[in-house]
């Protein structure tokens, strides 16, 4: 994509990147949550992944997933309605990019990533810095699940020119 362009996908496949020996990728179990038409998941197999999953509500974005060949189980459903069919304590690594905000997926999304990842395992959340509001609501509720001993936060960092020139944010949690 071009240089001030969307640039969630490649980086949030380097921050996962960054937590995975190379030579551990390919036994690694990775959930891409509203994966789109699936730059994270693309991203990902250039580093070395090949155990990626999707969640993904859209019929047209799911076409699209499952014809890249790319992702291994596909989950066509919401989440934050409590009623999901991917196994729970499941994944090493739950990443999304720009999901977690109004109209998307709401903030008991959140919830339901904490409860797929293994105990130990990353949930690796990137979001815009400029729409304050549903920013503060993300982390305020991020923060309440880490009071209830969930997971841990391990970083929060700023991201220069992460979408047309504005700022974005990378959250990295573990969960416990």
């Amino acid at each position: 994509m071009s240089k001030g362009g969307y640039r969630a996908p490649a980086i949030a496949a380097e921050e996962v990147s960054i937590r995975v020996p190379e030579n551990q990728r390919k036994d690694v179990r990775v959930l891409d949550v509203a994966a789109g038409t699936g730059l994270i998941g693309k991203e990902l197999t250039k580093k070395g992944f090949t155990n990626i999953d999707a969640v993904e509500p859209s019929d047209s974005m799911m076409k699209q997933i499952k014809s890249s060949g790319i992702y291994t189980l596909m989950f066509q459903e919401f989440l934050g309605l409590g009623q999901n069919t991917i196994p729970k304590g499941t994944y090493d690594i739950v990443v999304s990019a720009g999901a977690i905000r109004e109209n998307h997926i709401p903030l008991s999304g959140i919830d339901d990533m904490v409860h797929f990842t293994k105990t130990g395992g990353l949930v690796v959340l990137l979001m815009n810095n400029f729409d304050v509001g549903p920013k503060t609501k993300a982390e305020s509720h991020m923060n309440q699940l880490e009071e209830k001993g969930l997971w841990c936060k391990e970083s929060a960092e700023i991201l220069s020119n992460y979408f047309l020139g504005k700022e974005g944010i990378v959250f990295i949690y573990r969960v416990l």
